[in-house]
């Protein structure tokens, strides 16, 4: 008890209250240590420490940030990306139809050189408007037409038109 007092006095000394008395070195000090963790906290502080990693931010946030970021980058990419593609497909239209025309300004090219010799425009006189040479005859061949392109007749040819229109207005249009 004595002790304690002491202790007490001491404390109040050092606080600048009473008397300020010398104090032994050891004896009367009591030693006041850390306290230590028990295993199974250290254990979750170690969980903690190797599941936060960068910026301290636990494996959950960090993939959450990361799925941010992924789309940030998706998002930023797919407009540029979709006009690239759009422009691509354009470009290969346009190639085809210029490949197309030249196709075309080859053949009337042809044509046109064609058509520059007489002979050839005489020809063509000939078999697309009927002309003829002096002195020669012509004789146009007509035949008759084949069953195969003859009109078929409609049995319903031969009624009356008043009862056509009174079919089709009851009945409705065939």
């Amino acid at each position: 008890m004595a002790e304690e007092r002491g202790r007490v006095r001491g404390d109040r000394a050092r606080l600048g209250r009473g008397s300020a008395r010398p104090r032994s070195s050891a004896a009367g000090r009591r030693v006041r240590e850390k306290p230590q963790l028990s295993r199974t906290r250290s254990r979750a502080a170690g969980m903690v420490a190797a599941t936060t990693g960068l910026l301290g931010l636990s494996s959950t946030r960090r993939a959450a940030v990361l799925a941010l970021v992924v789309c940030a980058l998706a998002l930023t990419v797919a407009v540029p990306l979709r006009n690239y593609v759009a422009q691509r497909q354009e470009l290969s239209a346009v190639s085809e139809q210029q490949r197309a025309l030249a196709a075309e300004v080859d053949s009337l090219t042809r044509q046109r050189a064609q058509l520059s010799d007489p002979e050839q425009v005489a020809a063509e006189a000939r078999s697309r408007l009927g002309y003829v040479r002096p002195g020669e005859v012509p004789y146009i061949v007509q035949l008759p037409p084949s069953a195969a392109t003859a009109p078929a007749v409609d049995p319903l040819a031969q009624e009356p038109w008043y009862r056509r229109l009174w079919r089709d207005v009851s009945e409705g249009p065939r």
